[in-house]
């Protein structure tokens, strides 16, 4: 009929899987697949590389344990040209490890066996985090100023002394939550909370690493706590610069 358009469908989110144990990932590409998203799968480190950067998926499901080059040195090379979100998963029950990869980018993560569909709702939760130059519904949002340190929310970009600041999605969540509120003592579970949501189960002092990354991009001592205060016995909070 004339005069009535069609919806644009929304476009489809992509998911990388970078997972040597091939039954394992053709598990979860199924599931995601199930779930609305265009899974891929590769098995080694170099071709999860080269996958991420060809393909620019939304998402990458990282494994630790990957041939050719392992899953941290994965993360720390995708990082240097994709802010897309990364969950790593690993049979390592060392929490060395775990940090380890949460500090060179990961975004979240699970240990080895995990419920795929809980590494579903991983994902479908991360999407749903807003991402940069995303446009937004309230462009009246301010930048919030905190001495060197401009937070804009509306544009979703950090910048400290007039110059951007590279943050991995986590580390601007995290800045933006507590820019938005700078009087409030988060928890670590209302922050977890507001950015991985409220089902999300595991070390809560997931929030410490990112804290300790975010500090480190912003040249902040946490002795000083210039940006980010640590409230003893509660959490963090916004300093004032």
């Amino acid at each position: 009929m004339s005069g009535v358009s069609t919806p644009t469908p929304a476009p489809v989110a992509k998911v990388l899987v970078i997972e040597d144990e091939k039954t394992l990932a053709g598990i979860i590409a199924a599931y995601l697949s199930r779930a609305g998203y265009q899974a891929r799968v590769v098995h080694t480190g170099p071709e999860g590389v080269e996958a991420v950067r060809a393909e620019g998926p939304d998402v990458v499901i990282l494994d630790l344990g990957l041939p050719g080059l392992d899953g941290i040195e994965v993360c720390r090379q995708i990082r240097t040209f994709t802010d897309c979100y990364v969950i790593v998963v690993t049979a390592r029950k060392d929490e060395v490890d775990t940090l380890i990869g949460l500090s060179v980018g990961a975004d979240d993560y699970l240990t080895k066996p995990f419920s795929v569909r809980e590494l579903v709702a991983r994902v479908q939760t991360v999407l749903r985090r807003p991402r940069t130059g995303t446009p937004r519904l309230h462009r009246q949002e301010p930048v919030w100023v905190f001495g060197a340190l401009h937070v804009d929310s509306a544009g979703q970009q950090v910048h400290l002394a007039g110059d951007p600041v590279a943050l991995t999605p986590t580390e601007r969540d995290l800045l933006m939550t507590l820019a938005q509120r700078p009087t409030m003592a988060f928890s670590r579970r209302q922050l977890i909370d507001a950015i991985w949501g409220d089902d999300w189960v595991g070390d809560e002092h997931l929030v410490d690493v990112h804290i300790a990354h975010l500090r480190r991009k912003l040249g902040d001592d946490p002795d000083t706590a210039r940006y980010i205060s640590t409230v003893r016995g509660i959490g963090y909070r916004m300093g004032k610069g």
